[in-house]
């Protein structure tokens, strides 16, 4: 009788299918509360008519130092938010892709850009309070201002969210928008205060009339190109952001909002690993499927490294240079979830081209390492790096301190289970194109990537 009962009590779970919030084939004393489905209620408010003009404003060269890249460049549409490469080439490259070039004559780069691209899906959520790979920019009102971010006190007060904050950044990084001192002076500016870039780049904006009355339109207390400020610009970008890469329909989704047969079954066979026996929602956990923590997982090094002022190592330690806490060494930023088979390479450095490379490294850290090879990654040719990219991975002190910060256990799971697994991540996909899209051309008239 108590098997009949239990049986019919799992039938009745089944049919209401995940409501109850539990997995539904895995015995009972391995069920797993799932997280509750993503709306709109777990979203930022945003503003129609500022979306408008930071779509614009996304694409346009016209925030580069020398007006050769766009937000859009490494953030494309056509690429799922992200730019393809394991590293991105920043200021200076052509082309978009696996197809952008490392530049040539006076335009080639200097270096790589040290980090993956992260994608931009659900970063509008209000549940997000810390951004970058290594967390540098956070809600935390430290300096007055709302945020503790690498502007500290200069970061300018007004801007409507984390994701407004964050837009500023990439345009005062010199492998990223900004360029060379010796190429532009907002380059040079970035050099004297993070703060003295913003202004010429409100001054090129206010040069140009159509976006002066798109503003107006969006907003009633800019009258004169003067009242225009990198406040408003960065809202734009902010709620462009917010509200162009929603994902909330995958069939993961659509199984949580209560659709039986939303997924395979080897994806819900994953979906009972991911949330059972593999322990991935142990750092991927809540409706974003994301910590918000930083655990340190053994990725390989290689690339230029984001490396810190006095670091004489090119390596990249991770949260550690923005808490300046050894136990932070090596950490890096979970990320979220929905539409992750669109957005490889994976790893905070794109180190894996597969996504089954990147859960087989999860499983087992170490092992993983030790079995990489830079073949594996995807990196733009270019002679001048190619010498000294993989100087960290070869650096046996480096990789033996990488391998003593590993955060996670080594879990066995079968080939099946791994295909499984993959399945479910899979099961993420949702809306990747966008609210509004690519615009095909932008006010300044300068090309469009």
């Amino acid at each position: 009788m108590r098997n009949q009962a239990i049986a019919g009590l799992r039938s009745l779970v089944a049919a209401l299918g995940l409501l109850a919030g539990v997995s539904l084939s895995a015995p009972p004393a391995q069920a797993q509360v799932l997280p509750k489905p993503l709306t709109d209620a777990d979203f930022h408010d945003f503003d129609p008519k500022l979306a408008e003009i930071g779509r614009l404003l996304f694409y346009d060269p016209i925030l580069s130092g020398n007006r050769n890249i766009s937000c859009g460049t490494c953030h494309h549409h056509d690429l799922a938010s992200g730019d393809g490469l394991a590293l991105g080439v920043g200021e200076g490259g052509t082309g978009i892709g696996a197809k952008r070039t490392t530049g040539q004559g006076a335009d080639l780069i200097e270096k790589r850009v040290p980090r993956n691209a992260p994608a931009l899906f659900n970063l509008g959520a209000r549940d997000i309070s810390v951004l970058f790979h290594d967390g540098r920019l956070s809600v935390d009102d430290i300096f007055g201002n709302g945020f503790n971010s690498p502007a500290e006190e200069y970061l300018p007060l007004g801007l409507k969210g984390i994701l407004a904050a964050q837009a500023l950044f990439p345009l005062t990084s010199e492998t990223e928008m900004a360029g060379n001192p010796e190429e532009n002076k907002i380059a040079g500016a970035a050099y004297d205060r993070i703060d003295y870039v913003w202004p010429l780049l409100v001054e090129r904006v206010r040069g140009i009339p159509a976006y002066l009355d798109l503003f107006r339109g969006a907003d009633a207390s800019i009258a004169t190109a003067g009242d225009l400020g990198i406040v408003h610009i960065a809202n734009a970008l902010g709620d462009f952001m917010n509200s162009e890469w929603r994902s909330t329909d995958s069939a993961f989704d659509r199984s949580l909002a209560g659709d039986g047969s939303a997924m395979s079954p080897p994806a819900r066979a994953g979906m009972e690993l991911f949330f059972g026996k593999a322990g991935c929602v142990s750092c991927h956990s809540g409706p974003l499927l994301s910590d918000q923590g930083f655990h340190a997982l053994a990725l390989p090094h290689f690339g230029p490294g984001r490396t810190r002022r006095f670091d004489p190592y090119v390596r990249d330690v991770g949260r550690m240079a923005e808490s300046d806490r050894l136990e932070d060494a090596y950490r890096f930023r979970t990320p979220m979830l929905r539409n992750v088979a669109l957005t490889g390479p994976w790893g905070h450095n794109g180190a894996y081209a597969t996504l089954e490379g990147i859960v087989r490294h999860h499983l087992d850290p170490i092992a993983s390492l030790e079995a990489w090879t830079p073949d594996m990654v995807l990196l733009p040719a270019d002679a001048r790096f190619e010498r000294v990219d993989f100087i960290a991975l070869d650096d046996s002190r480096e990789r033996a301190r990488l391998k003593a910060r590993v955060d996670i256990a080594p879990v066995m799971l079968s080939d099946a289970e791994v295909s499984q697994l993959v399945s479910f991540l899979n099961a993420l996909t949702g809306s990747a194109k966008g609210r509004l899209g690519r615009p095909p051309a932008v006010p300044s008239g300068l090309p469009v990537d």
